[in-house]
């Protein structure tokens, strides 16, 4: 059997093995291929029966180009870099790992909200370079404080990465929101659901945690900002095609939106040109909430099982069913 990995590298920079996955077959690894459609995606992949991606896209014409793959496992939640429509027609299964950052996720929405409070990594910054030592006053504080107690947080898609912010969110006694198309029982525990505009006229931290669907994509745009509170708070680590980016920069360049927190764009990697790069109050990291190394490890482990699965004719994690 031969498996060939497009782009390990952001799974596995060195610190994890594919000790489990060469254990199934005559493995092929590759740090990178391309992000964009290629003809060197069909060349790597050759002869392989089983191709694993994370965000090297599998188009039809690699399909077409590839009539040896058998399975397409995906090293992440999302496939949309798979055109899973066209794999089903070929009757090759696609598959992915839907639960596997959960707590990290979640813990990394909390933390881009707790450096916008605070400003740990400037105030940092500032003492080494000898701002606290020359300072008049036993202390300082260049941005403003802000306390979350009591506060109102809305959190947008309350499935398990939302329902892990929820629950740290009620450690903090913030009171908490929620607008979701499907509700549970066990969100209900963890947050009010309410609809989506009062939501966002509530809500002092809204919380991006839902899925991009064509009803979702671009739904944090000038209208809907135009709803929010003045001086929101505004967290991204879902997709980054939730925002109207120019929307986004305009409100918090006027203040309406404090400042927002972003582990994702539109675009990754980021493009020069990205209004946000220039935009007040905007914290902007490298997609980087999954990255922790259990998480990926997790990763590993679940795509390993998924072709196991797949060999012993009982595919599991199918999205193309």
């Amino acid at each position: 059997m031969k498996i060939v990995v497009l782009d390990g590298y952001t799974e596995n920079p060195g610190d994890l093995s594919w000790d489990a996955l060469k254990a199934l077959g005559d493995v092929t690894v590759y740090d990178r291929t391309s992000y964009e459609e290629s003809p060197l995606i069909a060349e790597r992949i050759g002869d392989a029966e089983i191709v694993i991606i994370n965000k090297t896209p599998i188009s039809k014409e690699t399909i077409d180009k590839c009539p040896n793959m058998k399975l397409i496992a995906v090293l992440a939640t999302g496939y949309n870099v798979v055109d899973y429509t066209y794999a089903k027609e070929k009757n090759i299964p696609v598959v992915n790992v839907p639960t596997y950052g959960t707590q990290i996720v979640g813990q990394y929405a909390l933390g881009l909200l707790l450096e916008i409070c605070s400003h740990y990594g400037h105030h940092d910054e500032t003492v080494k370079a000898g701002k606290w030592e020359n300072n008049d006053d036993w202390c300082y504080w260049d941005y403003p404080m802000i306390e979350l107690y009591g506060k109102t947080a809305g959190i947008i898609g309350l499935g398990r990465i939302g329902q892990a912010t929820a629950k740290l969110l009620n450690a903090l006694d913030m009171k908490v929101l929620a607008y979701d198309a499907y509700q549970s029982e066990a969100g209900a525990k963890l947050a009010e659901y309410v609809s989506l505009d009062e939501l966002f006229a509530q809500s002092d931290v809204i919380f991006l945690h839902c899925p991009l669907f064509p009803e979702t994509e671009g739904m944090i745009n000038k209208e809907n900002i135009a709803k929010m509170k003045d001086g929101v708070i505004l967290i991204n680590n879902s997709r980054g095609q939730l925002v109207v980016e120019q929307d986004l920069a305009d409100a918090l360049n006027s203040g309406k939106v404090y400042a927002a927190g972003l582990d994702v764009v539109s675009t990754e990697p980021i493009k020069g040109d990205n209004p946000l790069l220039k935009a007040k109050n905007c914290i902007i990291t490298p997609h980087i909430s999954w990255a922790a190394r259990a998480s990926r490890q997790r990763i590993m482990d679940i795509t390993v099982d998924n072709i196991k699965a797949f060999l012993d004719g009982n595919t599991v994690n199918q999205v193309n069913k």
